[in-house]
Order: C-alpha cells, then structure tokens, then sequence
C-alpha cells in the first residue's frame, strides 16, 4: 500500500479547564486533573491537545484575562515540559491575544481561535492559527442564526480570513466551519454535506462536531429525549469518520481512542477522496 494511504488525520483532543463547558465541564477544572486528563489524551493517540480556559458554549459568559491564563498556562507548561522532542503538539483554545501569547510562551504552538480575530498575534508569534466561523458571540449565537446560502457565506468568511493572515505572515492556517456556533440543525448538516467545497480551497480544515447539540437531536427517537452528552458516542464518530472522508485534515474530539482508530481506517477506505 501507498505510504500516503497509511497516514491519518489527525486528531485534536479537547481539554476544558473550566467549571461550565457543555460537555465535561468541572471535570478537569483542578488543575492536577487537568494534568492528568491531557497525558491521558495525548496517550490515547490525540496529535494535537486543545486546552481552553473559557467556555464557549451556547450562553456562556466570558471570564477574565487573569482569570483564563491562570487556569490553562501552569497545565499547557507540565504538558509541553513532558511533551519535550515529541511530535505530539498542544494548542490555546482562546480568542484574548494575552491569552494566546501566555499559552505560547508555556509551550502552545497552534491558537485555535473561535473569533478568527487573532491571525496578527499568530503572525508575531510564529505559530499556527485556527480561523473558525461563528454567528455572533457564544453568549448570544444559538438565540435566532439566519443565513442566505451557509456554505457560500461560510466558505467565503474562512477564505478571506486565511488569506489575509498568510499576507501578514501566519505560516500554518486551517479554518473550521464553525459547526455549532451561530448555526441551527440544518445549517450543519448542509456544512458537513458541503464539507468538500471548503476542502477544495487548498487549506487544511479543522472540523468538531463531537458531542454537539444536533447530533443529539437526531438522535433521538420520536417522542423520546435526546441522548445526553455522554451518550452520543455514535454520532461524534459518524460525523467525524464523514468530514475526514470528505477530507478534513483534522477532527476535534472528547472520545480521542474511539477517533484515533477510527481515523486511522479513513484513509486507506477513502482513496479516491484523499
């Protein structure tokens, strides 16, 4: 077999030190938990450990600069002194530049960046930069999102935010379609289905669907509740297995063993795609 055929996506594993994150929030909210939590992914096979210290969830409200740096940069320091000549990479889930060049200097090398705000910070700093698409702020996304034509609008957003930060000198740009941010069901089922128009623009495209909202909602059967966050297992890894067949490079994840084999069997299965 081709040896471009034994290469994977990669996969992003989430940690959320933070008290009110949709999925596990307090969970890893202790800092030596936190720890713990990041090795844990990293030692499940995760190529990329995305640490957060603010939720953006649906209605969430923004917490200090102070506030974010003191709970993500002692853990991002432990992970990045262990992680020393290892391929294995860790990123800043921020949208505050201070934030973002803490992280870095404790050993962050990717700003995954919900606000597509940040690519200057990313160009100073000399690291990769993550453009997201999002409909408002997360206090405020899910309350009425309206668009004409979602993948037009989105495919377009994510275009002009990557080109204008490769012209100011960001090296390493991916976009993400925003999956859940300022979107209602249909507008990431048409994402996901059109995932390979973004795809066709050449960069490399970040893609997190797990656990979220909609796939609960699907689901469901009728007149029954929607499974909770911890039971939606399935559709993280149907629509995860669907976006990296459709070729996004990587996939941002909570259940990273169950994705990491799953990703290591799109490939060779995708052929045609990849």
């Amino acid at each position: 077999m081709s040896e471009r055929f034994l290469q994977r996506p990669f996969v992003m594993g989430v940690l959320n030190i933070t008290p009110d994150s949709f999925s596990d929030g307090g969970r890893y909210f202790d800092r030596d938990v936190a720890l713990a939590r990041g090795l844990e992914i990293l030692a499940q096979g995760a190529d990329v450990v995305d640490v957060g210290g603010e939720s953006s969830r649906p209605g969430a409200e923004p917490v200090s600069e102070e506030e974010e740096r003191r709970r993500v940069v002692p853990v991002i320091a432990e992970l990045s002194r262990i992680l020393k000549g290892c391929p294995q990479r860790i990123s800043i889930d921020t949208m505050k530049p201070s934030v973002a060049e803490a992280a870095v200097e404790a050993g962050a090398s990717i700003i995954n960046d919900i606000s597509a705000s940040l690519a200057r910070t990313a160009a100073s700093l000399g690291v990769g930069w993550v453009a997201m698409h999002m409909q408002g702020t997360p206090r405020d996304m899910q309350e009425d999102p309206r668009y004409s034509d979602v993948v037009t609008e989105v495919v377009s957003f994510l275009k002009e935010k990557a080109s204008a930060a490769l012209d100011i000198g960001v090296k390493e740009v991916w976009v993400d379609p925003g999956i859940g941010f300022g979107k209602r069901v249909e507008h990431n089922l048409a994402l996901l289905y059109h995932l390979d128009e973004l795809v066709a623009q050449g960069l490399p495209v970040l893609v997190g669907t797990s656990r979220k909202s909609f796939i609960g909602l699907l689901a469901s059967a009728p007149g029954q509740a929607p499974p909770s966050v911890e039971h939606r297992l399935e559709g993280s890894l149907a629509t995860a297995v669907w976006a990296m067949a459709q070729g996004a490079a990587m996939v941002r994840v909570h259940d990273v063993a169950a994705t990491v084999q799953a990703a290591t069997l799109v490939r060779p299965l995708a052929k045609s795609i990849w």
